[in-house]
């Protein structure tokens, strides 16, 4: 179970503290109000004490419905993680469906076997973990979850990705959380560029509050 203090993110049993990579503009306190319910519903990790556990908030001007049929893609990252260069999907896509990626090069790994756990259309959350593949990222988990806000008098985005990873042998839990951090700040970078220019169905005008 986790919670937004001033100091961060505090999680449950065996976890010390999380960290929290906070992207949101402002950072209010309302805000993180919201993002903290969220994380209390949705992201609910529970850290052993060789792992760390964080969560990344970010705000996208675009509808929810424009940023989710991006996540919700399991067989196709890569249309918003720029590390993925290829994933060959198995299974119907359904939970317990796994996908083979390839990763560029410049990362210390060239293949990642990830394994669907959650996904659900209406509360918008999807959930992987992964199972195999060269490199040091043991019983990773993580939580993508996607919630409508108003940003800028328009309809927007707050996503919130969470993960929980062992922490390998010869880093500390700072080293290995500022490493999968910056990660996903790239692709919820790049995911917030797609999804700000995805064409509209529908014209939407400012909301006045």
């Amino acid at each position: 179970m986790a919670g937004i203090s001033g100091a961060g993110v505090t999680a449950g049993r065996g976890a010390g503290s999380w960290r929290l990579a906070d992207e949101m503009h402002p950072p209010g306190g309302g805000c993180r109000q919201v993002a903290a319910e969220y994380m209390r519903r949705f992201h609910c990790h529970e850290p052993e004490e060789n792992q760390c556990s964080s969560a990344i908030l970010k705000q996208i001007k675009a509808p929810v419905h424009l940023v989710w049929s991006l996540v919700r893609r399991f067989d196709e990252p890569q249309k918003y993680k720029p590390f993925v260069s290829r994933c060959i999907a198995q299974g119907d896509l359904g939970v317990g469906s796994l996908r083979e990626v390839n990763v560029k090069s410049g990362l210390p790994a060239t293949t990642s076997t990830e394994r669907l756990e959650h996904l659900d259309d209406n509360e918008h959350i999807l959930s992987f973990k992964i199972v195999g593949g060269d490199h040091r990222l043991k019983n990773y988990s993580s939580i993508v979850s996607a919630h409508p806000e108003i940003i800028d008098g328009r309809p927007g985005t707050l996503v919130i990705e969470s993960f929980v990873v062992d922490v390998p042998d010869g880093n500390t839990k700072d080293e290995t959380c500022y490493f999968v951090e910056a990660l996903i700040k790239c692709n919820l970078k790049s995911l917030a560029e797609i999804s700000e220019h995805l064409p509209l169905q529908d014209h939407t005008e400012p909301i006045d509050l």
